[in-house]
């Protein structure tokens, strides 16, 4: 039987891994690390108001930094026959995003800008936010919560984006929609970041966007203005179906 190898590619808060792997034994044959060079400087950040941003710029020198470092010292074999790459991201790590889903930060008016990085897991400046999320998802006819634990937390995508939205003018003006991490990457490495019809994963999704076979998709648009007008009309430019982790998200560009 012809071996074959798959690509793990670990997105961590301060690097990227890459894990070459033989897909019929497990025998790991590579492998590399690579750290954020932004996020090393402590750029975008402020602890004092847990504020964590990392640039995208970050996200794509890692990947390839990571990828590259892996296969340096690999057969000729082993990379004639890599079948695929896997994905794996910390989250809720959204970014805002234009028409083509270019992260913000990588426009030049935007470059330095926090606001319009991704934001990192651990970042709870939307602490406000996502208890506003609870008290009204609790008063709701739907709890939106119900299968997140019943609360909501500061890390996750909602509280992070109507933080965002009410404290940059700037970024509200030109952001037409939001990527999670995880999305974000592997709609790169397969050619279509158009924010309408990139494939999104179930995982961050269902977990941290409150989407729901049962809610027909995400929270209400009625639940979203009631929570703050500022979020009227998002739920049009974000999606509507998800997709697990066992269905490929495309084929490399």
């Amino acid at each position: 039987m012809q071996n074959t190898f798959t690509i793990g590619v670990d997105y961590g808060t301060d690097s990227v891994r890459a894990l070459i792997v033989n897909t019929q034994t497990g025998e790991t044959v590579g492998t590399s690390v690579h750290h954020y060079e932004r996020w090393k400087k402590g750029l975008y950040c402020n602890p004092s108001t847990s504020q964590f941003r990392q640039h995208p710029l970050d996200y794509l020198e890692g990947l390839e930094g990571a990828i590259k470092a892996a296969l340096q010292n690999v057969s000729e074999e082993v990379k004639q026959n890599i079948i695929g790459i896997s994905v794996d991201t910390t989250g809720s790590t959204p970014v805002a995003v234009d028409e083509n889903g270019t992260p913000l930060a990588m426009l030049p008016e935007f470059a330095t800008n926090p606001n319009g990085m991704f934001i990192l897991w651990k970042d709870h400046t939307g602490n406000a936010e996502a208890e506003e999320i609870n008290q009204l998802a609790h008063h709701w006819d739907v709890d939106f919560t119900k299968y997140v634990g019943g609360i909501y937390s500061s890390e996750w995508f909602w509280a992070k984006i109507l933080r965002t939205l009410r404290v940059d003018e700037d970024v509200r003006e030109k952001a037409f929609s939001w990527v999670e991490h995880c999305d974000w990457i592997s709609a790169v490495l397969t050619g279509n970041t158009n924010p309408l019809t990139l494939n999104r994963s179930r995982c961050a999704a269902g977990h941290k966007a409150l989407w729901h076979e049962e809610f027909e998709g995400l929270p209400s648009e009625e639940f979203l203005t009631k929570l703050d007008p500022l979020l009227t009309g998002l739920r049009e430019r974000l999606f509507r179906h998800t997709h697990t982790a066992d269905l490929p998200m495309g084929v490399i560009s």
